[in-house]
């Protein structure tokens, strides 16, 4: 049961991604092939080059902008939650992220938790660290591990109790658990925009920042416990 892990053994995350070029003109004629091939169905009647925008969702045709992370301390009955944020160049984000993982998160009692995380954050870090050439810490390698051996949380998942073709999205599952919503700036459909054009990314840190926010308090809720207070809740 959830109730029963120590808090201060998970390491809470939240990931942002845009294409990897600006423009779908700046990809290279093979690869322009290829991101026509792979979002044919997804686009319907929309151009290749239209549809663009959104390459970010997929690790082959985007890549991360901002890794944040959060983690619980405990100092007698006083709770903290410290929040800090990778950004930059991706390399750079991919091994501090690796580095944080390995040094601070590494041992068995260990998990990382994300919303969506199984189906988008942590196959999303893994394929980008594998196209950097970066080694996989152990805790996003998954080959030949068993189902419960991974060591992941996912808070989406945790919400389905079982109903597989159940969708529920951070904002939604915020708004009916009474929790502060992180979406009151920009949501990820705006990210692509405000990284490129508006070139701003403490903007998006702090969205990033918010999102993993809520991902520990959704998980507090589901474990029954109080969610944070902002007095609770330390930027590092």
């Amino acid at each position: 049961m959830i109730s029963k892990l120590n808090l201060e053994d998970i390491l809470f995350l939240d990931i942002e991604t845009v294409p990897e070029t600006r423009y779908f003109s700046d990809l290279d004629k093979t690869k322009q092939e290829l991101w026509e091939l792979k979002s044919k169905y997804q686009r319907a009647d929309i151009s290749a080059e239209d549809f663009y925008e959104r390459a970010g969702i997929w690790a082959e045709f985007g890549k991360i902008v901002c890794i944040s992370v959060g983690y619980f301390k405990f100092q007698g009955d006083i709770r903290t939650f410290r929040v800090t944020s990778f950004y930059g160049e991706e390399f750079k984000i991919l091994s501090d992220f690796r580095n944080l993982v390995i040094t601070h998160f590494s041992q068995a009692k260990h998990l990382l938790c994300a919303h969506n995380g199984k189906e988008f954050d942590f196959p999303y870090l893994a394929r980008r660290m594998i196209i950097h050439n970066i080694e996989l810490p152990y805790k996003l390698n998954l080959f030949g591990k068993k189902p419960w051996e991974v060591p992941h949380l996912d808070t989406m998942d945790l919400w389905k109790f079982g109903d597989y073709k159940n969708y529920t999205s951070l904002k939604l599952l915020t708004n009916v658990l009474g929790i502060p919503s992180p979406k009151d700036d920009i949501d990820g459909s705006e990210v692509c925009r405000v990284y490129y054009e508006d070139n701003d990314i403490d903007r998006i840190v702090i969205y990033c920042e918010k999102d993993t926010i809520a991902v520990a308090q959704i998980f507090l809720r589901l474990r029954g416990d109080s969610i944070l207070e902002d007095s609770e809740i330390k930027h590092i």
